[in-house]
């Protein structure tokens, strides 16, 4: 298989934009990492434009060179112009396809090894010598061919399962909707209380940044907002504490199965509720709303929907990182229908989460095949 280095076969060099009365500009906040999906085209005057842009057409390949680990690779559709943190690669068609070059600059290795090179402590970046010198194995065009298609029906598999998993999340708030209305219309005539009507005692975790262990087998979960930034608690990335700091901690909060954990600094107003039995503790990051005379499924989705988070959103304090006290999250107001409605809700909820749990598998995977075949094309 030959081999090249990626600036002879690849350079960096703008593209020609044609005339028109406006052009696409791409920012790297429009890019979705790892996919290179674009959120949102914006298309301006040419005055709009700016000075410090590139110029693409459907010949390039557009890689960041701004924080690498980001993983933000685009094939342009059509001509336009990208922010100058953006390299135009030009990838020469007798020996590479825009596809193949794409997925090699995805790839984990080409990742981490660009990542390496960078310069920069808040704004890492790529340097272009670095991405010019690069080695890659080029296979014959028609091999390239079929290793990409390989990758495409892979990607089309896990963006379907995402949707679907999107889908069924959508049908739970529109169900919520369907049978208890909102605070604003409260079209049945529920009743209308705080969180602290129906909680115990409303706590945040310990304020003090705890000593951790990597001694997993003898060390506690430690949790924290970055844990249940998904609606759901992930006990897959959990730091670990000594046990002499648990029982310090879990002597003044013992969280247990069925409470909810609400975010209340960083990403704020995301609820999760503790799905398993387990022994952890948590930090000032976290508010404990331990149910009281509500069902916990139906608190639950009334604490994450729109209206509750947009009274934690009008509350929030501080400059910088958000962050919501513990006085906003129980003055909050949800409505309370009566217990047969939460408990019909909380049994729906139940049976889109085995169709949920089905979707994340076939998930799993999709994408554990797409990074086998990046391990077995990429290394």
């Amino acid at each position: 298989m030959a081999k090249y280095k990626l600036g002879d076969i690849a350079p960096i060099q703008q593209g020609s934009v044609p005339e028109s009365e406006s052009y696409w500009l791409l920012n790297l906040d429009m890019v979705e990492s790892n996919t290179g999906h674009i959120y949102e085209r914006l298309y301006v005057p040419f005055d709009k434009i700016g000075t410090s842009t590139i110029a693409f057409d459907t010949n390039n390949v557009l890689y960041s060179k701004l924080r690498p680990y980001l993983n933000k690779v685009v094939i342009p559709d059509c001509p336009g112009y990208a922010t100058s943190e953006m390299l135009p690669l030009k990838p020469n068609k007798n020996y590479i396809t825009r596809e193949y070059l794409t997925y090699f600059l995805r790839s984990p290795k080409f990742v981490a090894y660009i990542n390496e090179k960078t310069s920069g402590a808040k704004m890492p970046r790529a340097n272009s010598s670095d991405l010019k010198s690069v080695e890659i194995e080029c296979p014959t065009l028609e091999n390239q061919r079929h290793i990409t298609s390989e990758f495409d029906r892979i990607i089309s598999i896990v963006r379907l399962r995402q949707q679907q998993l999107q889908k069924l999340d959508e049908l739970v708030k529109a169900r919520f909707i369907e049978l208890f209305g909102t605070i604003h219309d409260n079209r049945f005539g529920f009743g209308v209380v705080t969180l602290q009507d129906v909680s115990a005692p409303i706590k945040d975790g310990t304020h003090q940044t705890p000593t951790y262990t990597t001694d997993v087998e003898n060390g506690y979960k430690f949790l924290s907002s970055k844990d249940v930034t998904t609606g759901k608690v992930d006990w897959s990335h959990l730091k670990y504490i000594p046990e002499e700091l648990h029982r310090e901690l879990y002597a003044r909060i013992s969280p247990r199965r069925g409470d909810i954990l609400l975010a209340k600094n960083g990403t704020t107003g995301i609820a999760a509720i503790v799905d398993r039995d387990e022994v952890f503790d948590i930090y000032v990051s976290l508010a404990l709303i331990r149910p009281h005379g509500v069902d916990p499924t139906y608190l639950w989705a009334a604490i994450n929907a729109a209206e509750t988070k947009q009274q934690f959103d009008a509350s929030l304090k501080g400059i910088g990182v958000p962050n919501l006290h513990l006085g906003e999250i129980k003055k909050a107001r949800i409505i309370l229908p009566p217990m047969e409605l939460q408990e019909q809700f909380a049994t729906f909820v139940e049976q889109t989460d085995k169709s949920k749990v089905a979707v994340q598998k076939a998930l799993d995977e999709a994408q554990l095949l797409f990074d086998s075949l990046m391990q077995k094309y990429f290394g």
